[in-house]
């Protein structure tokens, strides 16, 4: 079905009509200077940008490694990314930093309405927002995935872009570690996947089905990665450090 423009999908369910927008000046005004930092830091690639839509919603999902992932996928993709970020991070030190620059809060292990509207209003107004479908750092290797992009390219008719996670974890580390400077760490856009919309209600095992065919896209930008690279995943969280996950 061709999607409807931002004032009818938001009137569609789930209504987004009063829903507030993520914040967006610090993510899109502070990308120049934070992305020099972080190329200044790490020996940062980028590989398949010509993947990424100029224009229109787009659900960026991605393997899930370590810790620099979200604050790469925001900043360094070729637009301004809300990433779905855990609650807890939100509670720290972080919390003023993330919410000024538009990341969204989510419940991990319950049904979470409120991030579902607020990244349904990003898209509904042609936005991008980050997803890691694994649901938490780990292999990287998607043994398992979650529904949300799926259900998000559903609802909106959004592109979904793969996107190959490497170097952002030293094999062995922590998945609160962070590489040392100077490390080689590289962002790869796969071939973008287009989902029509879905009126209200979607089925299960649609959105179930096309989470499959996300999880196929982004295996196969990683091992596409991996093989242009030479670079590999980091392997299993040593079973000794399990416990520091964020």
């Amino acid at each position: 079905m061709t999607r409807p423009g931002p004032r009818v999908a938001h009137e569609a369910l789930p209504r987004t009509t009063t829903t507030r927008r993520p914040r967006r000046a610090l993510l899109t005004g502070g990308r120049p200077l934070a992305q020099a930092i972080l190329r200044r830091r790490f020996n940062l690639e980028i590989h398949g940008a010509e993947h990424f839509p100029e224009h229109g919603p787009v659900v960026v999902a991605a393997n899930h490694i370590g810790f620099l992932d979200g604050p790469l996928m925001a900043i360094m993709s070729p637009r301004p990314v809300h990433a779905l970020t855990k609650r807890e991070m939100f509670k720290g030190a972080m919390g003023p930093f993330l919410s000024a620059t538009g990341q969204i809060p989510v419940w991990r292990n319950a049904p979470d309405p409120a991030a579902i509207r607020t990244t349904l209003r990003v898209l509904r107004d042609g936005g991008a927002v980050g997803v890691f479908p694994e649901g938490t750092r780990g292999a990287g290797e998607l043994a398992s995935i979650e529904g949300g992009a799926a259900y998000f390219a559903m609802v909106t008719g959004a592109t979904v872009v793969p996107l190959a996670m490497l170097g952002t974890r030293d094999p062995g580390g922590s998945l609160n570690s962070v590489p040392k400077a100077g490390t080689r760490m590289v962002m790869t856009f796969g071939a973008p996947v287009s989902f029509d919309w879905h009126a209200w209600p979607r089925r299960t095992a649609d959105v179930r089905a096309a989470a499959q065919d996300i999880r196929t896209a982004i295996l196969q930008t990683l091992r596409d990665a991996e093989a242009t690279t030479g670079i590999s995943l980091p392997g299993p969280v040593p079973p000794t450090l399990e416990k520091e996950s964020l």
